[in-house]
């Protein structure tokens, strides 16, 4: 979890002007409330701006087929970033050159005269699909995959032309260790449960889950026996507990110690000190 941003809509529980607080409009904290008002394309595109202008490289941008609109693409064609995401079979949004101008014509076009390979996902889900490379007025040269199960056809779109049919489809079966990060920061790190009407305790609560996300993960990237999150999440909290308390031991001990320095500099009697067994207890 690199970035975030916060987009409101008629659907939130808690409206931007019903937090509390009142910040001075030249603050980081301000700005950040701004962000609430911008649409999540143009928010997307703010944050992937910020990851490549910090360095961080990727070789394929994977996102959701709601993000996948031909200006975000053109966008991110500018910043030299290679898409690869599903589309939505939409004629409004995706409208070609040439003379099959949506999916489905160029589906139907295509179909019958391109190499048709076999596929599977998992054991149940079966699969046919072929690829075909259009051009569209913003998004430019894109490559599409249609693969097509029993019951639906679904158009992957890649921006990198060269790379195999099956590196398309393996990359964006990918797209699931996204949702199921998503799972883990709800179920384990309390990404989703914040409630609180200071907004800036807001940025702080979700930055801390995804910060300690992230540091689990790192652990179980690198441990030479990977667990679940959620596995690796409870050993961490059980050793972080048992921490805790050597700790609070460790502090009682050394004021013990403390106690009895300035008893043997006053020549007292040992027995004012609490056995320090009932200290530990």
């Amino acid at each position: 979890m690199l970035d975030f941003e916060i987009a409101t809509n008629k659907y939130a529980r808690v409206a931007l002007e019903n937090f509390t607080n009142i910040v001075d409009y030249r603050s980081n904290a301000h700005i950040r409330r701004l962000e609430t008002l911008k649409g999540k394309s143009q928010i997307a595109i703010a944050m992937v701006k910020r990851a490549v202008n910090s360095g961080i490289y990727a070789d394929y941008l994977l996102v959701d087929s709601w993000y996948s609109k031909p200006s975000f693409i053109k966008e991110m064609n500018e910043l030299g970033l290679k898409v690869i995401t599903r589309v939505a079979n939409n004629n409004k949004i995706w409208n070609f050159l040439g003379d099959r101008k949506t999916l489905t014509g160029i589906y139907d076009k295509y179909k019958k005269l391109k190499d048709i390979k076999s596929g599977t996902y998992g054991k149940k889900v079966k699969y046919k699909y072929f690829s075909v490379v259009v051009e569209h007025k913003k998004a430019g040269k894109i490559k599409i995959v249609f693969l097509k199960t029993s019951d639906k056809l679904i158009p992957i779109v890649s921006t990198d032309l060269d790379i195999s049919d099956e590196t398309i489809i393996e990359t964006y079966r990918r797209r699931w260790d996204i949702e199921q990060g998503y799972k883990e920061l709800r179920e384990h790190f309390g990404f989703g449960t914040e409630e609180n009407r200071i907004y800036e305790a807001l940025i702080a609560r979700i930055t801390l889950s995804f910060f300690t996300y992230n540091i689990v993960s790192y652990i179980n990237r690198i441990s030479h026996e990977p667990k679940t999150i959620g596995g690796l999440f409870k050993d961490l909290e059980c050793e972080l507990y048992t921490l805790a308390i050597a700790m609070q031991t460790f502090i009682l001990i050394l004021d013990e110690i403390a106690q009895i320095e300035e008893i043997v500099n006053r020549n007292d009697d040992f027995t004012t000190m609490r056995p320090l067994h009932s200290i530990i207890q």
